[in-house]
């Protein structure tokens, strides 16, 4: 943090007014090092034998020794104040016994807890005034510092690269590394550059993906090598505008203020650019719906200054379910890729999700969106964009097809059969009916009417066959088979109603 030219409260600064006249005990270099640097939150008296139930953390004790006529166990006593988090002790001479006691002395050195004379002549009162007009003096100074900073920041903003100004400002202002990462969990902007190294940087950048798919406003601290970096979201709940990170330890509340202010800076400016977003958004949407025209002339022509030329044919057309098309981080991840790879994908809002163009050779780009957002990516066949619609509907096939995140390709889906494409919850409901009355057949009467039916199908209808594979004569698989027409009622002798009720037996497989 930058310096605010004030000496903070601390028993140097007691030490160097001299209108006190203070004395520490101790030279400098026996106590540990920086234990009269620390900072003082009050200076207090007392003459108790055990005051500690009545400090807090970060005092300066005074004592004129009172306390010490019925005992001398210091030992005891100093480590009591030292757990209490006493800073230090002032010894008042003069006023009950000649000097410090050569005990108290050595038991504060031991203890590490600095011990300083206050002479006759200097009243506790003094060094109380003293401690708490430091106090007031170090509280505005910070106050001070903290308007000039958000001054420098708003000025910061108004330049003509007012966002990445601003984080500029703000990291000289804090003498810290600032990094902003976009809705896509990229590092956009960062200060200085290469401030936060490689290993550090990947942890962060994990933690901003984790917050990010979260989709929630939200703040988060992580330490990659004992790097205390503090993690804020930009935007609001549900659609997030990216992440502003800071690795500074222990902000105290001015400083806090300066980067509340400059949170919402930069969630306004990122909010300003969301305009702009939307409008290439609904761009996009608009050459989707001209490529599922099978004709991609006109969205060649209009996107090739913005967006560059569509992917080489054949290509691979990918849908994502529709939910997604209201995430601002996969929105802004594929601007991203897009951008990096003119010509190698394209992507536009379509009817039910988002609609991905990536070359035949470049599916990777998918598997990659599947695991980064944890979604179903449902890919079509390589294609040429005269047949792009058609290709859409392959996605969406494949699509709603898995229900697990990752890729789904129509050529595994087309594999599988057509009843693999009819296999809907509503499709097994309507099979599971159609064999209600074989099934309660079965189990009233011991009988085997759908084994007999299923492997009487498989092969090909024929008795025989079927008798070998169930082991029982050719008139028993006759007799069940005509059983089973009553049962059902229908005449199996159709190839439509043996198509019909195979489909049935698969579907409620």
């Amino acid at each position: 943090m930058v310096d605010t030219a004030v000496a903070p409260p601390s028993l140097r600064a007691l030490l160097a007014r001299r209108d006190l006249r203070l004395r520490l005990v101790a030279g400098e270099d026996e106590l540990p090092a920086g234990s009269i640097d620390r900072p003082v939150r009050w200076v207090h008296s007392s003459d108790l034998v055990d005051p500690t139930p009545f400090l807090s953390e970060g005092l300066v004790l005074l004592t004129t020794g009172t306390q010490f006529a019925d005992t001398d166990d210091y030992t005891a006593y100093v480590s009591r104040l030292l757990a209490r988090g006493v800073r230090a002790l002032g010894f008042g001479t003069e006023v009950v016994r000649d000097g410090i006691p050569v005990g108290l002395a050595a038991a504060c050195l031991a203890a590490g807890v600095p011990l300083f004379e206050v002479p006759y002549r200097t009243p506790f009162i003094a060094v109380a005034r003293a401690g708490a007009e430091a106090i007031a003096a170090e509280s505005y100074a910070r106050r001070s510092w903290s308007l000039a900073a958000q001054r420098a920041v708003s000025l910061a903003a108004l330049r003509p690269d007012g966002l990445s100004a601003t984080l500029a400002e703000l990291s000289r202002q804090l003498d810290c590394w600032v990094g902003l990462f976009d809705a896509a969990g990229t590092l956009s902007t960062e200060h200085p550059a290469g401030g936060l190294g490689a290993p550090a940087l990947d942890v962060v950048a994990a933690e901003v993906t984790t917050m990010l798919r979260r989709g929630t406003r939200a703040a988060s601290t992580v330490r990659p090598n004992d790097t205390s970096v503090s993690l804020q979201t930009l935007g609001r709940g549900g659609h997030l505008r990216g992440v502003l990170a800071l690795a500074a330890d222990d902000l105290d509340h001015e400083a806090r203020s300066v980067v509340t202010a400059v949170v919402a800076m930069a969630a306004l400016a990122l909010e300003q650019q969301d305009g702009l977003g939307r409008a290439i958004g609904t761009f996009r949407a608009g050459l989707v719906h001209s490529l599922a025209t099978d004709d991609p002339a006109l969205a060649r022509r209009a996107g090739r200054d913005l967006f560059g030329p569509l992917p080489t044919a054949p290509v691979v057309v990918a849908v994502t379910p529709a939910a997604s098309t209201r995430s601002t981080a996969l929105t802004e991840w594929l601007e991203l890729r897009a951008q990096e790879r003119r010509g190698e994908m394209f992507f536009g809002r379509g009817d039910d999700g988002l609609v991905i163009v990536v070359p035949a050779a470049a599916r990777d780009a998918l598997a990659e969106v599947a695991d980064r957002f944890e979604i179903v990516v449902g890919c079509s066949a390589p294609t040429g964009y005269d047949a792009f619609s058609a290709a859409l509907t392959q996605a969406r096939t494949a699509r709603d097809r898995l229900a697990t995140p990752g890729v789904a390709d129509f050529a595994d889906t087309a594999r599988a059969g057509l009843l693999a494409a009819l296999g809907s919850e509503a499709a097994r409901t309507v099979a599971a009916g159609a064999l209600v009355p074989l099934r309660t057949y079965d189990e009233a009467q011991g009988s085997a009417l759908l084994e007999t039916l299923d492997a009487w199908l498989a092969h090909d209808c024929s008795h025989e066959a079927t008798a070998q594979a169930l082991g029982i004569h050719r008139h028993t698989v006759r007799a069940r088979v005509a059983q089973a027409e009553r049962v059902l009622d229908r005449d199996l002798s159709s190839f439509s109603a043996r198509a019909e009720l195979w489909a049935a037996l698969r579907l409620a497989e």
